[in-house]
């Protein structure tokens, strides 16, 4: 009969385990923060004090700094052999010599994640890249992140490095421009270069954004060796605001994954 009922308290302990288990929220990103930005509290955080590269994370910060600095967004921006990528080799359908409007520039670094994009705007900022590589950390520094430097705008370089605690505070202010929730979020978008009327389409790098299930506000992804598939948003989750930081994904769609159980937990947990 003693047996029995331990047998009966193994079962009983061991399904009321299983059951907690299921409940946890169990993510394959290697940094992770899930940020309440009307209450101001983290709601769950894994390794989110690990300074780490954070890829094309990085334009949301260039994209802060153009849009402060007032530059007009309808002027013409040419495409320069210094903004080829030599640190990665990346290819770009944006041709040395093509004009652009940096509002375009601006479209295609958020939403397509268009690394000559991204150098171009940085080139072309007052006192050239050094004075924007500068403003970039000044800014960084204004919004409490404390961990986080940047060596230049497009994030192919490693050395662009952040936590995910301080990348939910940088997904927060972005929030706060119009063009950075519109140009983020749009699913595709054509540009025409201005000197030789080529259209040229674009989809947004995130497959959350094109799938029409989430209510995204914020969107950037990343992506290099170093880094891991990177992914932040702000986004309504039952109608509540939550910024969503997911670092170091390995996998092509580990990020998207960990993204989809982020929000049933929190649906289920509301």
């Amino acid at each position: 009969m003693r047996q029995i009922l331990l047998l009966f308290f193994a079962i009983f302990i061991y399904s009321n385990n299983a059951y907690s288990q299921q409940s946890i929220l169990n993510l394959k990103s290697h940094a992770v923060v899930i940020f309440d930005p009307l209450e101001e509290r983290i709601i769950y955080d894994k390794n989110s004090e690990n300074i780490m590269p954070i890829a094309s994370i990085t334009k949301l910060m260039t994209a802060m700094v153009i849009l402060e600095a007032q530059l007009p967004l309808s002027e013409e921006i040419r495409i320069d052999s210094a903004d080829i990528d030599t640190l990665k080799n990346t290819r770009s359908r944006l041709k040395v010599g093509d004009r652009f409007s940096r509002r375009d520039l601006l479209r295609l670094a958020l939403m397509s994640s268009e690394n000559r994009a991204a150098a171009a705007l940085g080139r072309t900022y007052p006192g050239g890249m050094t004075a924007f590589v500068k403003a970039m950390n000044i800014k960084a520094l204004l919004l409490g992140m404390e961990h986080t430097h940047f060596v230049e705008p497009t994030g192919l370089s490693s050395s662009n490095v952040s936590t995910a605690l301080d990348l939910a505070r940088m997904v927060e202010a972005a929030y706060r421009y119009d063009i950075i929730r519109e140009y983020s979020t749009t699913e595709k978008h054509t540009v025409t270069a201005i000197n030789r009327k080529n259209n040229l389409q674009y989809i947004n790098t995130n497959g959350l954004v094109r799938g029409g299930n989430w209510k995204i506000d914020v969107s950037k992804t990343g992506f290099i060796n170093e880094a891991g598939r990177c992914l932040v948003m702000q986004a309504k989750i039952k109608n509540k605001s939550v910024v969503i930081v997911l670092l170091n994904s390995w996998g092509k769609n580990t990020r998207i994954g960990d993204a989809n159980r982020v929000r049933k937990w929190m649906e289920a947990n509301s």
